[in-house]
C-alpha cells in the first residue's frame, strides 16, 4: 500500500511540474480512497468551525465507513504498521468531513497544521512513524498542499481506546 501513495506522489509531482490543474475529488479515486458521509458529534460540539479562510476539523479517530473504530494500544496490541494504517484511516475519516464541510476538496489550498494523538504504551517512541500514515495521505492526495507542520504526541489512552486521533488545521478558499 505504501508503494501505491508513492507512486501517486510522484504521479503528482509531475503532473504539477507540467502546471495542470489537479481535480482533488478525482485524486481520491485514483489513489483508491473513498469517502463516505461522517456520523454526528457524539457530544455538544461540531466537528468543524470555520474563521475567515481557516478551517478548523475536530479530532477524529480511525473510523472506518461502517462506524466501526480501529482500536488498541500502538506497542501492545498494535504493531506500528498496524497503527500507520490507522492513521491512514483517520486521514479518511478526516477528509470525510472535509468534503461533507466543503462540498468540494477542489477549495483546500493547504493543509496547515496537524496534531497527531498515538494510544500507546509509555515505552513506545516511534509516534511519527505512525503519524506518516496521515501525512503520507495528504501528500498523496493534495501533493505539496498537503505538505503541513505536524506534532506526532503518545497519549496514554484516548477515547473508546481508539489507536490514534488526529485534528486539523487547513486553508480553504
Amino acid at each position: 500500500m505504501k508503494t501505491r501513495f508513492a507512486i501517486a506522489i510522484l504521479s503528482f509531482s509531475a503532473i504539477v511540474a507540467f502546471g495542470q490543474k489537479i481535480d482533488f475529488d478525482k485524486k481520491l479515486q485514483e489513489v483508491g480512497i473513498q469517502v463516505y458521509t461522517p456520523g454526528k458529534p457524539m457530544g455538544n460540539y461540531v466537528k468543524a468551525v470555520r474563521t475567515g479562510n481557516l478551517l478548523y476539523l475536530a479530532g477524529h479517530g480511525p473510523t472506518k465507513s461502517d462506524g466501526s473504530n480501529i482500536t488498541g494500544k500502538v506497542g501492545k496490541d498494535l504493531t506500528t504498521e498496524q497503527g500507520y494504517e490507522a492513521a491512514k484511516q483517520t486521514g479518511i475519516a478526516l477528509l470525510s468531513t472535509l468534503k461533507s464541510e466543503l462540498g468540494d476538496l477542489n477549495k483546500v489550498k493547504r493543509i496547515v497544521k496537524v496534531l497527531g494523538m498515538v494510544n500507546c504504551t509509555d515505552t513506545f517512541t516511534d509516534q511519527p512513524k505512525v503519524i506518516n500514515g496521515f501525512s503520507d495521505l495528504m501528500v498523496a492526495v493534495f501533493g505539496d498542499k498537503g505538505r503541513h507542520a505536524r506534532s506526532a504526541v503518545g497519549m496514554y489512552a484516548l477515547p473508546s481506546n481508539i489507536a490514534v486521533e488526529i485534528e486539523i488545521i487547513v486553508e480553504v478558499e
